[in-house]
């Protein structure tokens, strides 16, 4: 066929932010003399409603105060519907670009082609079941639906932070919202899959039990937006320029890695902060620390469709990277946190249908319901205009034929609406002049309602994933369902799910049967499926080992080692951490050779109720006698070290912070460096990393390094643990056990 070439648009990342920036007013750069109303009248009073009094009785308000009323009726109706699933989210803008061209032998899709392109995109991340007002860190699969403002128009990737999904079929998907929605007759649980419907439907669905598998595990409650992985979860379909075709899945690797909450943290921060991570993508970009992610593709020649032991339509199925390797092929930064929630986070609207020319379809049946849903979801939210608003509208000219409806703002000039017309305006564009272009697949069927063979195994896959795990997510895995199935009430719920966990572990299946009270089963001849080497999170560290946008709380009490303090916080600042000065008041905390309230002190960011460590990466607690042992007489201080430490998060401590450790908090089977001036020496044990000392001169002799080892400095291998995410040696030592929190 004759090549079919797209019509490649120059863009700057500047090109949306522009194109937005004329629908922005600024309250405080107005010309205005103060407010007025919506029709354009100063307003002199907005305190007061126009009413018929004599001054000393309030008499009745009157209809003809239009002041009022406009105030009145706009705030009726400020709400829209909120989305019926992923209605909790949060979002930013970025930039996206390709590498180089090598995407070009698999698409003529510039945005993936052209490196001098610079493409503007926006980024949503959400919950599913829960409303808006739901926490942040509840156990569920988070949306990762990106938006890509290219110069042939938008295109939608509307992905998850898993790979698959419960269903293969777009017609079972009301079905599966309404079972893990709260319960109708009482609208319980909120922002939980923790009771009998959730798990009845997927008892007896049993193509969801590859996805249950991974959203029980540590991938439901990540620790940040920027630590997931996102997915573009269906098939999608790439056409180079000599019109050949690939099968392909979309994928999002972050450069901080790929991390996880422990679910009783998870747990107390929904209660302590449930706006916890939009709250962290808001500081991490508002300090510079531009959350990054490499975008690859997986691709399957056209030829090859079925040559796997699975069906690659299947949207309930990995390409595991063994069989259909990734290609990283670009990067996407996200640099600027958003002007108004509402208008941006709350009105941006995604759909699977928004492709760009060089980017297909395939029959996924899930994709093909999706492509009707959600264009027909954004109508109902927004209106027929909804492409219309700011955050939705492309960069790149819009005209059609389209005309009216509510909420339309684009005014079109002339007579002419439709095609054919006798002055040949807004004709179609031609594929070789930038048109989008079908691909011409050949189809051959009957009508029938069925599925292909291979879409009626679902358990290969769940035990895969099963096999694949580090300890340490086995057992989470289990606690998670555990947990799940103990929150349903009704017997038949638990017990049959406990008959599914057998098709894919028995011995897995017994723990949890055990666990919730469950039949336990009989155990199952079924061959087993191996693993693969790209599931467990243990797989995505940091592209490179680092520390940057981690949070660290530093306790003290008035008598610690200031000096100390200070070269602590230049240190680790040095590798893009964040400290946070905790103390017992939120104000000037004063360290040794200073007198309390006269000195110049230390500003404490917060005070040690105000604050708790599940919303801290690591502890540290500095050397100074009177400070360790006021802090050894406060209960909530030695349980922010237990509860860490519960958590298996890191825990440094000098000097006398270190007596503190071993005598009042009492860490069980930890080995420590010895009390004050025992030297520089470092000990790092399960996570908890002492030393003697650390003073300036300590500090300027050991540059900022992320590395381990008793030679290394204190500071090296603080930062060492600290991007390991977490000491799970810890938990399987069962040393967690131990220690109440």
């Amino acid at each position: 066929m004759q090549a079919v070439k797209s019509a490649v648009t120059s863009l700057t990342a500047d090109v949306k932010t522009n194109d937005m920036r004329r629908d922005i007013v600024d309250p405080e750069a107005t010309s205005l003399k103060g407010q007025n109303t919506d029709f354009g009248l100063y307003i002199s009073d907005t305190d007061n409603w126009l009413r018929a009094t004599d001054g000393r009785n309030v008499g009745p308000a009157l209809l003809e105060d239009q002041i009022a009323r406009e105030k009145i009726s706009h705030f009726d109706h400020e709400r829209i519907p909120e989305r019926v699933v992923h209605a909790r989210g949060t979002g930013a803008h970025g930039v996206f670009r390709a590498y180089d061209d090598r995407a070009s032998k698999y698409t003529y899709a510039g945005v993936l082609t052209d490196p001098t392109r610079e493409t503007p995109t926006f980024v949503r991340f959400s919950t599913v079941q829960g409303s808006r007002g739901s926490a942040d860190t509840v156990r569920d699969v988070r949306g990762f639906a990106t938006k890509f403002y290219t110069g042939e128009g938008n295109w939608d990737i509307v992905g998850n932070d898993i790979p698959v999904f419960f269903i293969q079929d777009a017609i079972k998907f009301p079905d599966f919202v309404h079972a893990v929605k709260p319960e109708p007759h009482n609208e319980v649980p909120q922002g939980q899959s923790a009771h009998n419907n959730f798990w009845d439907f997927v008892g007896l669905q049993p193509e969801s039990a590859h996805m249950v598998m991974w959203v029980m595990s540590d991938r439901g409650i990540p620790r940040s937006l920027r630590m997931m992985q996102g997915f573009g979860v269906n098939t999608y379909t790439l056409m180079n320029a000599a019109g050949e075709r690939h099968f392909v899945k979309f994928h999002w690797l972050p450069e901080l890695g790929v991390h996880s909450l422990v679910w009783d943290e998870a747990l107390k921060i929904c209660g302590q902060d449930p706006d916890f991570h939009r709250k962290d993508l808001e500081e991490a970009i508002t300090t510079g620390a531009y959350p990054k992610w490499k975008f690859g593709i997986q691709v399957i020649p056209e030829k090859d469709e079925h040559t796997f032991d699975f069906d690659i339509l299947d949207a309930t199925k990995i390409w595991p990277e063994e069989l259909v390797p990734i290609e990283y092929i670009g990067e996407m930064t996200l640099n600027r946190v958003v002007d108004e929630f509402f208008t941006e986070v709350e009105q941006v609207a995604f759909c699977t249908s928004h492709v760009v020319p060089g980017i297909g379809f395939s029959d996924d049946p899930l994709l093909q319901g999706r492509n009707f849903s959600y264009f027909d979801t954004q109508i109902s939210r927004l209106g027929i205009n909804w492409q219309e608003l700011p955050i939705n509208r492309p960069v790149c000219p819009v005209m059609s034929t389209q005309r009216d409806g509510k909420m339309r703002h684009r005014i079109t000039k002339g007579e002419i609406n439709y095609w054919p017309n006798r002055k040949g305006t807004h004709p179609p564009v031609p594929p070789d002049q930038g048109g989008y272009h079908e691909f011409a697949q050949k189809v051959a069927g009957i009508k029938q309602r069925v599925r292909s063979v291979k879409f009626q195994e679902h358990y290969n896959q769940a035990q895969m994933f099963y096999n694949s795990l580090a300890p340490h997510e086995k057992k989470h895995l289990v606690e998670a369902i555990s947990f799940e199935l103990s929150h349903c009430e009704d017997p038949v719920v638990y017990e049959s799910y406990t008959k599914i966990l057998a098709n894919i572990d028995f011995d897995f299946a017994k723990q949890i049967a055990v666990n919730v009270g469950g039949v336990v089963p009989d155990a199952l001849a079924r061959v087993n499926k191996g693993h693969t080497s790209k599931v467990s999170q243990t797989q995505y560290p940091s592209m490179e080992p680092t520390i940057k946008t981690r949070r660290i709380a530093i306790l003290v009490a008035d008598g610690f080692n200031g000096a100390e303090v200070l070269a602590l916080r230049a240190a680790l600042k040095a590798g893009m951490a964040t400290t946070f000065l905790i103390g017992p008041r939120r104000g000037k905390i004063y360290p040794a050779g200073q007198k309390i309230g006269s000195g110049e002190g230390m500003m404490a960011d917060h005070h040690f109720e105000g604050q708790r460590s599940t919303l801290f990466d690591a502890l540290l607690i500095p050397s100074g006698l009177e400070h360790a042992q006021t802090l050894a007489t406060n209960g909530r201080t030695v349980h922010w070290i237990r509860e860490a430490f519960g958590h298996c998060k890191v825990i440094g401590a000098i000097g006398e912070g270190v007596a503190f450790l071993r005598d009042a908090v009492v860490l069980p089977g930890v080995e420590m460096q010895g009390s004050a001036g025992a030297g520089n020496a470092v000990v790092s044990s399960f996570g908890v990393v002492t030393t003697g000392s650390y003073g300036a001169s300590g500090a300027a002799a050991e540059a900022f390094k992320i590395v381990a080892g008793e030679k290394e400095g204190f500071v090296s291998n603080f930062a060492y643990e600290m991007s390991k995410h977490r000491c799970y040696e810890r938990e399987l030592s069962g040393l967690t056990a131990k220690v109440a929190y």
